[in-house]
């Protein structure tokens, strides 16, 4: 009996000796491992790099032009590699439209915000929300009266006196020495526009040419037709177009009138170079809205990491586009 209890005893003490052996051991009664041999199997991770939530927020969806400003976004976030992004934007030119664009991407986590601003003082408290909310703001292509890391954007009034210099030599070119000059623009509140306006009608001082009150459209191109058309029922020699919107009207409009009208317009898009192939326009001065999305969102992401040391304002550029050059 006392034979039978000792080997059970002992079958006991084994077995839980074998238990012990099929698991780990305990931390304290593991030996460590060389240095080497554990930087060899295991290296050193990196830590991933911050994801940050940018939004651009453009005037409106339909002009080419801020089409162009989405791809130079899209092309520096895929080198970027960090950048969630997402592009918003009212489907015409509205001031409260493009603030609830702003105080949906505030809501949605944005870290920054891209923003071309339908009007230097309308959206101002919504940017002053976004700040507080820590959001960054950015400009492209048309400020707002509120401080920002940067613009990206055309010297607008260089440009806008461009396009008048174009005019006069078009209208000399085909002896006009005087006469009206109608110019239909976006609205009176866009910085942009406005400082183009305010280029075109200087190029025209000490001139003969009468330069019209200026009426407006929104951008939009029928509208902009309809006016265009009643400029030319008034007998103006020429006529300056400055947005996408307006110049395509305004090429639409002297090309339904069939009259000699010196047409200089502002964008570029399919629909303009057309009409210039057409003869329809002298020229359109094109802008670089993918250097502006591009160069945006490159310091906006700088901005992020607290590492943007780059100028207040970035002059994009503009290049005079006439039969010529297409």
């Amino acid at each position: 009996m006392k034979r039978r209890v000792l080997a059970l005893l002992l079958c006991i003490v084994v077995a839980g000796s074998l238990l012990v052996g099929c698991g780990s051991k305990p931390a304290e009664q593991q030996s460590p491992a060389p240095a080497e041999n554990s930087a060899q199997s295991k290296p050193e991770e990196q830590p991933a790099a911050e994801k940050y939530k940018v939004y651009l927020i453009t005037m409106d969806q339909m002009d080419q032009h801020w089409v162009n400003v989405d791809k130079g976004c899209k092309k520096a976030v895929d080198e970027l590699g960090n950048i969630d992004y997402q592009w918003l934007a009212p489907d015409v030119k509205d001031d409260a439209k493009q603030i609830e664009c702003i105080n949906n991407a505030v809501a949605g986590g944005a870290d920054a915000i891209l923003l071309a601003a339908n009007g230097p003082v309308a959206v101002t408290s919504a940017l002053e929300e976004a700040q507080k909310a820590g959001v960054k703001i950015v400009y492209v292509d048309s400020p707002a009266d509120f401080p920002g890391i940067a613009t990206f954007a055309t010297d607008n009034k260089a440009a806008g006196k461009t396009a008048g210099e174009e005019m006069l030599k078009a209208l000399q070119a085909a002896g006009i020495t005087e006469g009206k000059i109608g110019i239909v623009n976006v609205n009176a509140a866009t910085a942009s526009v406005v400082a183009r306006e305010e280029g075109f009608r200087s190029a025209f001082e000490g001139s003969k040419f009468q330069i019209l009150e200026t009426q407006y459209s929104e951008g939009d191109a029928a509208k902009s037709k309809d006016i265009a058309a009643n400029y030319i029922t008034q007998g103006c020699v020429g006529i300056f177009g400055a947005n996408e919107g307006c110049t395509v009207g305004t090429g639409n409009a002297i090309k339904e009138a069939g009259k000699n009208v010196i047409g200089v317009g502002f964008d570029k898009s399919d629909a303009i170079l057309n009409l210039i192939k057409e003869g329809f326009l002298v020229c359109t001065m094109a802008q670089n809205p993918d250097v502006m999305g591009y160069e945006g969102m490159k310091a906006a992401a700088q901005a992020l990491s607290g590492q943007y040391t780059g100028p207040k304002n970035v002059d994009t550029g503009v290049t005079v586009l006439d039969k010529s050059k297409l």
